[in-house]
């Protein structure tokens, strides 16, 4: 079952936590996420899965930055999202999407228990020009039926990008 927008609210501060939290933000099943200014590109075109690979910092100005197609761009969500008993699900906002901005690829499923601002995996399919404090995606929330284990992981707490950490694993 998803929660409304009104449930989150309610929820908010206590089962849920969006910091900040705006109610211009709030749909009537999801919450508007906002793009932070900075952004993480990969410095390499070819991308091994059992690297390191090496980032490049960007800000996007206040003017804007163009996104180029054939490039990840790796942001952030200004707002942090706890939710220690809802499932958070991220997606991209329609709007958004008819730019042909893809705000996420397969990251889209949170974890009960995780705490933090999400990476957006963005890519575009033509140049596009994006602002800092854009509303970029949504998050909604579904209820979870059943004992769970709550989320550990090495992104547990995050408040930075998150580059792929798959190296670690594969070692």
């Amino acid at each position: 079952m998803i929660l409304s927008g009104k449930e989150i609210e309610r929820l908010q501060g206590s089962e849920i936590n969006i910091d900040p939290f705006s109610r211009k933000q709030l749909n009537p099943n999801s919450y508007n996420l906002k793009l932070h200014n900075e952004l993480l590109v990969y410095q390499d075109r070819l991308l091994d899965m059992k690297a390191d690979n090496p980032v490049e910092k960007v800000i996007i100005p206040d003017d804007g930055l163009i996104l180029e197609p054939g490039r990840l761009y790796l942001g952030r969500t200004v707002e942090r999202i706890q939710a220690d008993f809802h499932v958070p699900m991220l997606e991209g906002r329609s709007s958004i999407g008819r730019l042909g901005i893809l705000v996420h690829f397969t990251a889209g499923l949170g974890n009960i228990g995780s705490n933090g601002c999400w990476t957006l995996e963005i890519a575009c399919v033509q140049p596009v020009r994006v602002y800092p404090d854009v509303e970029i995606c949504q998050i909604y929330f579904q209820e979870l039926r059943g004992d769970h284990i709550k989320y550990q992981s090495k992104k547990y707490h995050h408040s930075d990008i998150q580059p792929s950490l798959l190296f670690q694993e594969l070692r």
